[in-house]
């Protein structure tokens, strides 16, 4: 009987570390993911409550940094370290700012520990708590989407562009060909919501992505571009 038990007990083990391994080589690259506020805000039902610290600027704002595998699914709820929100506070102020949470009520770094638990641990064979978001916020500062739409005339004045015309000024500013998705606001248009590109293992550079994403919303042929 012991014999039998010790035979389980180590092929338990041998397959939590073939899962494990698995996890790893399915974790092919990031989708990062880039939010409109408005488009966020001003769904049919939804309630948004800001900072602490009031309205933001307007700009853009990480919506998350999720680790994809060979299908293009995300890889989500890996087992991994504990969340350490002390280890943040160096970088609090500029996640607060680049990677806030408008969710009611306000759930301020409860909404970063979702994201670590969820996302972030898939990919910690590479990227340490803190490197992943360091990550995150290098590859934002690197991309100001508001910018590079504002260059060519697209702005947040609740007027209609074509889709074309977002994607191909964003691929053009970047190197890189951006996925679209929208949501409709209480009216029912449909509007820009979120801006999706790819971002290498490491975190550190853009890279074509090898698999569009799955599960987001699409885009009418035109559409909103609300006001802030």
């Amino acid at each position: 009987m012991a014999k039998c038990l010790i035979t389980l007990f180590v092929l338990l083990l041998h397959l939590a570390a073939l899962a494990n391994a698995s996890s790893s080589t399915d974790f092919r690259a990031f989708y990062f993911i880039q939010e409109w506020l408005p488009s966020y805000c001003n769904q049919k039902g939804t309630s948004c409550c800001y900072p602490p610290t009031g309205k933001p600027a307007a700009n853009f704002s990480i919506y998350g940094l999720w680790p994809y595998q060979k299908d293009g699914s995300s890889l989500e709820n890996c087992s991994g370290s504990t969340f350490n929100v002390s280890m943040l506070k160096p970088i609090e102020s500029i996640l607060r700012k680049e990677w806030p949470s408008f969710t009611c009520p306000q759930i301020g770094r409860k909404f970063w520990l979702h994201e670590w638990n969820k996302r972030g641990t898939c990919s910690k064979s590479i990227l340490d708590e803190m490197a992943y978001f360091h990550a995150a916020l290098n590859v934002k500062n690197k991309i100001n989407i508001l910018q590079i739409l504002a260059k060519d005339m697209i702005l947040p004045n609740n007027q209609f562009y074509s889709l074309d015309s977002i994607t191909t000024t964003i691929s053009q500013a970047v190197g890189f060909r951006p996925s679209i998705f929208c949501n409709h606001d209480a009216q029912g248009d449909s509007q820009l919501w979120q801006v999706l590109l790819c971002v290498d293992k490491n975190g550190m550079e853009l890279i074509n992505c090898s698999t569009p994403p799955q599960g987001l919303g699409d885009c009418a042929s035109t559409i909103k571009f609300p006001s802030y």
